[in-house]
């Protein structure tokens, strides 16, 4: 029998199968335990099966975060401290080595969802804590490459198709310039200042950030005698004083590459406000601050720089006061849900009821599986919000999330544009931007 692998993507230049109904009869699943950017161990996973006589291969790999919400679906992790301080993934990869395999050769599947709906079945968990939402999410990943080659369609293309997304558009690039939080040792309290291009084309709208990054470099050393030092995604890390001065900074970056801030690049701010709360107050400086105070603040920094975009602006939990700050901020930025959401399908519904967001911040395994994640989707596309799709902070060099950024998302967030697990996604869209000429969003 013929076999096709698709680890690495489909041929976008081959012809599309018919979009007639097709049964993938499931062969083998094998897991592997694998390192990620930060050298911790993660899953990967290749599954293969049959459909019209013909054998095909799809692998995946997923990645893990360092900042990450109470409500996310549990990584399953060995816990002995003898190997990897307890992080290892071996365990998670028996599962899929032995219960998922075994539960799921041979049994013919019609869709993802059907997939999906066994591997939630088979866990039988809240939070995929029986087999791991690594190991789960490796499958459904897996699985949704070996059926986009079985389809003859590139991985952007299918998973259009999951969701029923007809667009044709590329998604507007945010790219980490200056870190701290969680991803740079807590230097300052907000995790991630990132730049937005507003460019027409991808290979446009990387050539600016190069350009300001490269701007950023001399500013650090000139004003922190620091040099390019790079927190977890690649962002800057030199020592600020406060949010304020990373922001500032930031401007002066735009500003030196010959750039208008808030015409020719924005910002978008990672705030991650539930890592400095404590006690019904956040702690963004020396003077704490109450739920209004912050909001407030936020309002100043808005007035101050050009923000497009809040991410995780208040306390995860801090239900009765988000949409006080979606309403505060309505019409001149995103209000973006990371932790406070989850990519969890029953927080985005309270969150459309309550009006606390306007834009989801999706990330596939804070929820485990494809079919759940694009629950998420729909559900912020019917409330009219914004979706961009994210990587983590330990992430793998395999291109998925730039498939499912063009398929899904307004924006993609990966990180800055040095290390080579974020430019495996750049790549990528480069790669489908040159096949097929789509413009981005917004431009």
């Amino acid at each position: 029998m013929k076999e096709v692998w698709a680890c690495l993507g489909f041929n976008e230049n081959r012809k599309a199968k018919s979009e007639n109904p097709m049964n993938y009869t499931i062969q083998k699943l094998t897991g592997r335990e694998i390192l990620d950017s930060r050298g911790r161990p993660t899953v990967l996973a290749h599954c293969e099966l049959t459909a019209d006589g013909t054998t095909y291969l799809g692998s995946a790999s997923v990645p893990s975060g360092a900042s990450t919400g109470t409500a996310e679906a549990l990584e399953l992790r060995d816990g002995d401290p003898q190997r990897y301080n307890g992080l290892g993934c071996r365990t998670a990869v028996s599962h899929i080595n032995t219960i998922l395999n075994e539960a799921l050769h041979e049994r013919t599947v019609a869709s993802q969802a059907e997939l999906d709906g066994i591997l939630l079945e088979l866990d039988g968990t809240p939070n995929k804590s029986r087999l791991g939402a690594n190991a789960i999410l490796a499958v459904s990943l897996a699985f949704a490459r070996a059926t986009a080659a079985a389809n003859q369609v590139p991985l952007y293309q299918h998973l259009a198709n999951m969701v029923g997304s007809t667009r044709q558009m590329l998604p507007q690039l945010t790219i980490n310039l200056f870190s701290g939080g969680k991803h740079a040792g807590g230097q300052v309290p907000i995790q991630d200042v990132l730049l937005v291009p507003h460019a027409r084309t991808i290979d446009e709208g990387l050539a600016q950030v190069f350009s300001v990054y490269q701007a950023a470099t001399k500013l650090i050393l000139r004003k922190y005698q620091m040099r390019p030092l790079r927190a977890d995604e690649g962002g800057l890390a030199p020592n600020f004083p406060d949010a304020e001065a990373m922001l500032g900074d930031a401007v002066q970056a735009i500003r030196d590459a010959g750039l208008e801030p808030g015409r020719d690049m924005s910002l978008a701010v990672d705030v991650a406000s539930t890592h400095f709360y404590a006690q019904g107050q956040y702690k963004l400086s020396e003077t704490a601050l109450s739920s209004k105070d912050m909001i407030l603040h936020l309002m100043q920094w808005l007035n101050d720089y050009p923000i497009i975009s809040i991410e995780d602006g208040l306390f995860e939990e801090d239900w009765a006061n988000w949409p006080a700050l979606r309403h505060a901020v309505d019409g001149r930025a995103l209000v973006l849900g990371d932790d406070f959401l989850c990519t969890n399908p029953a927080r985005i519904r309270r969150a459309i009821e309550e009006e606390a967001a306007n834009a989801l911040l999706l990330k596939v395994n804070q929820i485990g599986t494809l079919s759940e994640a694009a629950e998420a989707w729909r559900l912020a596309r019917e409330a009219g919000w914004h979706v961009t799709v994210s990587a983590r902070s330990g992430e793998t060099e395999d291109d998925w999330l730039a498939d499912l950024a063009v398929a899904w998302g307004d924006q993609i967030k990966v990180g800055s544009i040095t290390q080579s697990e974020r430019l495996a996604k750049y790549n990528r869209l480069l790669e489908i931007e040159a096949k097929t000429g789509w413009p981005v969003v917004g431009a």
